[in-house]
């Protein structure tokens, strides 16, 4: 065993497998075994592995400017593209974006400038930020505050209280449902307590809602069609504004550029990380509008500087990928080869519906999941993620790597240039890793009737 303390990982179980090479929508570990790589990666890598132009891109930037920092005025030629390029896509009008180099950076940015916003505009109270039960939204100690994952949260102590991190319903109507509730009074519940949390901690004193279009680390929880249009209204009338974390969901994931457009929300903050380089070199970016930029200038000044950066932020081959990958996505038109490739993914997923351990079948685009239960018809979860861990183990044994979240669902998140031959393959490899999974629940006597 090395001396690396590994991320996001039992401690007791490291070091599980080692992959020393990647080709397209494959990776292969040291033995020679080649995996299809189910899940991008960790969401991110859009366009599979090994790409030449990206590798062209990054090697001719490094030639070039292998570094610059951005502080004190200091600026380069690849950024002030990125920036550009960025502007023309994303979906707030007249965006200013600061760069970083994690989807975790990105959202602590957002909270500093949020409060840095708010002082300055002479609502020192509002700093309040509205995120839901069993969202993820990063691991640094602000963006752990937002997530509302238990595991993120045990034994780190962090200051959801200080921080002013209020929690409202995950809008997953599988799991959050009462008796015989229809998906639209689950909706209205939970959007009235929505309302009635903003009333009762003041909206005067609440910034924003964050919220991913479509959940990642949470199980992809996709919420009811009604619900982020709802959201969206609320906000409007209480003046809060609406911060759209797209670090998964963003650069054709869900169907159509950005989630909010697929969940039909406008967002005034937007998080972009992962597939913005196909997570060939780390960088992020955190946007805001242009009234909320302004704002800051003046005050920057007489203090003398805007105290908030990184070393890294805009790295010039960095950015280079990412400008890189965004002119691929355009050229090769990936946006709507990802669409239709979503469409046939989420048909091969809804296959599983009938299956004796599969409770439900959820997704968008190349974002999938399917749920495993103990009790098909109730919908009984089982006592713990033991089975997803399971599942997830033979699907590897099968050649798929993928991840178990939100407990005991499977998530799925191809490279965006997938195929329909490789979603068969990605299908037939976990229809076989399900099978070993319901036979290792019935010997394990696991079901419940």
């Amino acid at each position: 065993m090395t001396s690396i303390i590994y991320p996001t990982t039992n401690l007791k179980q490291v070091e599980q497998l080692n992959i020393v090479k990647g080709e397209g929508i494959y990776v292969y570990d040291d033995a020679g075994n080649q995996y299809l790589e189910g899940l991008a990666g960790l969401w991110c890598a859009s366009l599979g592995y090994g790409n030449e132009e990206l590798i062209d891109a990054i090697t001719t930037q490094l030639k070039t400017l292998s570094y610059s920092h951005m502080f004190g005025g200091r600026t380069h030629k690849i950024v002030m593209q990125l920036a550009e390029k960025l502007s023309s896509m994303i979906p707030i009008e007249n965006p200013r974006i600061f760069f970083a180099n994690s989807g975790s950076e990105a959202n602590d940015s957002h909270i500093k400038m949020l409060r840095y916003y708010f002082n300055v505009t002479g609502e020192p109270k509002k700093k309040k930020i509205i995120a839901l039960e069993n969202a993820y939204h990063g691991i640094t100690v602000a963006a752990a505050a937002l997530t509302g994952l238990p595991a993120n949260h045990t034994h780190f102590d962090l200051p959801v209280e200080h921080l002013g991190i209020l929690r409202a319903d995950s809008p997953h109507y599988y799991r959050g449902r009462k008796d015989n509730e229809s998906e639209r009074e689950f909706c209205d519940r939970i959007i009235q307590n929505l309302e009635n949390l903003i009333l009762r901690e003041g909206p005067e004193t609440i910034a924003a809602f964050v919220a991913e279009p479509i959940g990642g680390a949470g199980g992809v929880v996709v919420a009811p069609e009604n619900y982020f249009p709802e959201v969206e209204n609320l906000l409007t009338k209480y003046d809060i504004m609406m911060w759209s974390d797209e670090v998964i969901c963003g650069f054709g994931r869900t169907g159509k550029d950005f989630g909010c457009n697929t969940m039909r929300f406008k967002p005034q903050l937007l998080t972009i990380a992962k597939q913005l380089s196909s997570a060939y070199l780390p960088i992020s970016a955190s946007v805001i509008p242009e009234y909320m930029y302004e704002a800051m200038v003046e005050p920057s000044a007489k203090v003398g500087v805007f105290g908030h950066g990184y070393t890294y932020t805009g790295h010039p081959a960095a950015c280079a990928a990412a400008l890189k990958t965004l002119e691929i996505y355009k050229r090769d038109n990936l946006f709507n080869h990802a669409s239709k490739m979503g469409v046939y993914l989420q048909q091969r997923l809804e296959e599983f519906a009938t299956h004796a351990l599969v409770g439900e079948v959820r997704g968008r685009g190349l974002l999938g999941a399917i749920e495993l239960v103990a009790n098909k018809k109730t919908g009984q979860g089982f006592d713990d993620a033991s089975v997803g861990a399971y599942a997830k183990q033979a699907c590897q044994d099968n050649g798929l790597l993928i991840r178990a979240v939100g407990g005991n669902s499977i998530a799925f998140c191809p490279p965006l240039i997938i195929n329909t031959e490789q979603i068969d393959e990605m299908i037939d490899k976990f229809s076989k890793a399900l099978q070993q999974t319901l036979d290792y629940c019935f010997a394990e006597d696991l079901l419940v009737n």
